[in-house]
């Protein structure tokens, strides 16, 4: 990518010092690793709530900890994805708070599970355990879909993620978001997400279509062509802020910065 396209990454917001540190989230993870307690606690957090007649709790205990514990890019995005939500989301109180019920968080560690498991050549019970993720936590992701790491799904009821579709690092995603098909075409056929992306609420992003760095779509916004990196698109059908021409860009990482509104007021004379 050429100078100019490069995206500033902000430092993150701190963190209060007296709930938390910059460090907890490895720590936090560390701790599930190492201490018993710690494992059947999230074991069972994971089990109990995922668990139906035909997958056991005791079947996704083991499932769950021995997939980790064999693969440490997982555990390194899930620290990832924890630190995202502490730090992104300020209804997020402390990193155990996220690890045992932030819906978003929990249907993200279990589509890594269920990715893994499509990948191994193990699809009945990556599917099954696909549809259980979408019956419990409202979030349909295909089990192929492929997710970076430092992923926010933020309230995530909802969100549905075709299965070709690919969403690359430290991409926030509100709840209502689409990243579907056209309905009639097949092969690779949905969206590629890149870096640092913020999808607001709503947001409908059909087609082999690709978002590029560091843009952001408006809630609402229904995208069926490519986006270009660091630019804004609103609106049914969406169109770029500024103009297809000349859009206007933004130097952020709307992906960490969750800055929804901010273009507005060089954009739009609505009043109240």
């Amino acid at each position: 990518m050429p100078p100019d396209e490069e995206l500033r990454y902000p430092s993150p917001p701190p963190i209060d010092s007296t709930t938390t540190t910059d460090d907890e989230a490895g720590w936090v993870w560390a701790q599930i690793k190492s201490r018993s307690e710690a494992r059947r606690r999230v074991r069972a957090s994971f089990g109990n709530k995922l668990c139906s007649s035909t997958l056991l709790s005791t079947l996704l205990y083991d499932l769950f900890l021995d997939t980790f514990a064999s693969d440490p890019g997982l555990c390194v995005a899930a620290v990832a994805d924890l630190r995202a939500a502490r730090v992104r989301d300020p209804a997020c109180i402390s990193f155990s708070h996220c690890l045992l019920n932030f819906k978003g968080f929990l249907a993200c560690q279990a589509h890594r599970i269920a990715h893994k498991l499509w990948n191994q050549s193990r699809r009945p019970l990556a599917l099954a355990l696909h549809s259980r993720i979408s019956d419990v936590f409202a979030v349909d992701i295909h089990p192929a879909a492929k997710i970076g790491k430092g992923i926010l799904l933020d309230h995530a009821t909802g969100v549905v993620i075709g299965e070709t579709a690919v969403v690359g690092n430290n991409v926030s995603i509100l709840h209502h978001v689409t990243l579907g098909g056209t309905g009639k075409a097949s092969g690779d056929r949905h969206p590629k997400i890149g870096d640092g992306v913020l999808i607001g609420a709503g947001a409908i992003i059909l087609g082999d279509v690709k978002i590029g760095k560091g843009a952001k779509i408006g809630a609402g916004s229904v995208v069926l062509i490519d986006v270009p990196p660091r630019t804004t698109t609103v609106g049914n059908p969406a169109r770029l802020i500024g103009g297809k021409e000349k859009p206007t860009k933004h130097e952020e990482c709307p992906g960490e910065s969750m800055d929804h509104t901010s273009f507005i007021s060089d954009w739009s004379d609505y009043i109240i």
